[in-house]
């Protein structure tokens, strides 16, 4: 755990928010040292964040004793240089004990994923959070997706809540995040909730979320694309429409339209890509299924021609 607070942190995050894929060996036991390897080369290469045991990480699928190893590890590979979030989830109990397992392991805060299974109303949403944050010292970021779906009036409460400090949408309901911006404003002048864009491809809507003052988002391409996902983020910061159309057209889009031929594709498939740049981080766990060998095809050739178009648009820059 490092000493600033972990808003402070992301506030002034200056690159992707990096959500590493948990590695599993031959003998499908977590792999700590190909996942150390895997953090490490996100920080070097310039992650604002690391994200770990989250959705890309497989949080669904690894034992509390799993999960206080893996963030453990990341909280060592890191090393203070950038804050370490992790997952958790399920009922409020359950959730409350892998956060604790957290904070034990040295996170620096937790990205509050979905409760299991049930769909609840707006108060017992708003008790779960409010127990969840109030059972450790970290600093809390609620993920809005699938069965957890906030009014305003909601989040608002949550943004008065000790130690949450954020919102990940996951929805990609612009209208009803528009409202949500606007009602924790109106209520909290001055305040500093942060918002993260966290579709499973964030870049292709990243443009539209700027739109209504949401910098801040989840990279899953960072995780086997840093190049690409670096250069697209940097693109938006300096206003290069060129670069960033250019990568829309040439990889993100082809990249989201692949994702949507398989179920659970936003995590087997970036597990796969991994793999393809080189580093052995093994197959996804069930119920999750790995891509067929010709949809893994074309991905390597999406990320062929991602960096082919990054290449010739400096290659035009520089003529």
């Amino acid at each position: 755990m490092t000493s600033a607070p972990l808003a402070a942190r992301l506030t002034e995050a200056a690159g992707p928010l990096f959500f590493p894929v948990t590695a599993f060996g031959p003998d499908g036991a977590v792999d700590l040292d190909a996942f150390r390897a895997h953090v490490r080369a996100g920080v070097d290469a310039g992650a604002a964040a690391v994200f770990a045991c989250c959705g890309t990480g497989e949080f669904h699928a690894l034992t509390p004793e799993e999960f206080r190893l893996v963030v453990r590890a990341a909280v060592e590979e890191t090393a203070g240089r950038v804050p370490v979030v992790a997952g958790a989830g399920y009922g409020t109990a359950l959730a409350i004990r892998y956060a604790e397992l957290a904070e034990e392991a040295g996170a620096d805060g937790l990205l509050a994923m979905p409760p299991y299974l049930v769909v609840a109303g707006q108060q017992g949403l708003l008790a779960h959070y409010t127990a969840l944050a109030a059972a450790t010292s970290l600093e809390t970021v609620v993920y809005q997706r699938d069965n957890v779906v906030l009014t305003p009036e909601t989040v608002v409460a949550l943004a008065r809540t000790p130690g949450i400090i954020g919102l990940k949408d996951g929805l990609g309901d612009l209208d009803l995040m528009q409202r949500i911006v606007s009602a924790v404003r109106t209520a909290l002048p001055g305040g500093d909730f942060l918002y993260f864009n966290g579709l499973p491809t964030a870049e292709l809507t990243g443009l539209a979320y700027r739109g209504i003052g949401v910098t801040l988002y989840s990279s899953a391409v960072f995780a086997f694309a840093p190049d690409i996902a670096l250069a697209f983020y940097r693109a938006l910061e300096s206003g290069d429409d060129g670069l960033a159309g250019t990568l829309l057209d040439h990889f993100y889009r082809p990249l989201v339209e692949l994702r949507a031929k398989g179920h659970g594709y936003a995590v087997s498939l970036v597990k796969a890509a991994v793999r393809l740049e080189g580093l052995e981080v093994g197959p996804v766990r069930t119920p999750l299924t790995e891509p067929p060998a010709a949809h893994v095809g074309e991905l390597a050739s999406i990320i062929a021609n991602g960096r082919a178009a990054l290449d010739k648009h400096r290659a035009g820059e520089a003529g």
